[in-house]
Order: C-alpha cells, then sequence, then structure tokens
C-alpha cells in the first residue's frame, strides 16, 4: 500500500468512463498535453468499469482508481447504475466520481435518480474548449480531493 505522501505526491490514476472514442481520445491528449502527472484507464462500458475499480475479472491487477470521470449514459449498465454501487458500498464511496454530463439536463437525470456525484463537469464541444476541461480535473483533484484531512 502506497504511504499518505506518495499518494498525495504521486501520479493519480484516473479511470476515465466514457463509450465516445473519440472524446476518450481528445480527453487523453488534453492530459497529455497538459503534463499531468497520471495514469489515464479508458474503459467504455459500466459493468467492465466496475469490475475495474473493484479489481476482478481482467482488472485484478489494476490499480484501484484516485478518481473516476464518468459519462452516465454507457451501453449495457449505465453510469447511474455505476454511481450508485460506488455511493453504496462503504469502500468505494471514498473514490471521488466526477459524472461528465454534456448539458445542464444531465446534472439532473444522475440527480433525479437519489443519486450525487462529487461534482459535475460538463463536456466541452469545442476541442479548445478541452484544456480548460482538463484544467478544472486537475483544480477538482488538487482543492477537494487533496485537502488534508483536518
Amino acid at each position: 500500500m502506497p504511504t499518505e505522501d506518495e499518494r498525495t505526491n504521486g501520479p493519480i490514476d484516473i479511470l476515465l468512463v466514457e463509450p465516445n472514442p473519440g472524446d476518450s481520445r481528445l480527453f487523453e491528449e488534453q492530459f497529455r498535453d497538459a503534463k499531468l502527472l497520471n495514469t489515464i484507464h479508458n474503459i467504455s462500458d459500466g459493468e467492465s468499469a466496475l469490475d475495474f475499480i473493484h479489481q476482478r475479472n481482467e482488472y485484478s491487477d489494476e490499480p484501484r482508481p484516485d478518481i473516476v470521470l464518468l459519462e452516465p449514459q454507457l451501453p449495457g449498465k449505465s453510469g447511474i447504475d455505476v454511481l450508485s454501487e460506488l455511493k453504496n458500498d462503504p469502500v468505494l464511496s471514498e473514490i471521488p466520481v466526477v459524472v461528465l454530463t454534456s448539458s445542464d439536463a444531465g446534472e439532473k437525470v444522475v440527480q433525479s435518480h437519489g443519486l450525487e456525484a462529487d461534482t459535475y463537469l460538463q463536456k466541452p464541444v469545442e476541442p479548445e474548449d478541452f484544456v480548460e476541461f482538463v484544467q478544472s480535473v486537475e483544480e477538482f483533484w488538487f482543492e477537494i480531493v487533496q485537502k488534508p484531512s483536518q
């Protein structure tokens, strides 16, 4: 197990759950261009995302993610189902979940299921907006997730 310092100062493992290959590629490129210290694991469906987070089946050797970026509309098991399972598991509920929406309506849909993500980010429509999006994810990580416990 990594020490607190290693988890705070080392690379972060990001699980990106996004079915659109174009959005996934753009996301990965922008993180790389921003030279953020992280590893992005890209999963395109809800069932595989849960396997990855639970470290089971083909993902048994993968690290548990430090943060999950979750598209709610997934093939098979929906992002709502994934979020529900994470938030109802005492161990997994500690993992911050950022729901990626395409509009304010997407946030309301998630909330209408009685669920709450740690934060919501609207996916950019234009590639140049993606840099700002990546920075907002980085800021979320450092300001919310990494704040020292009191």
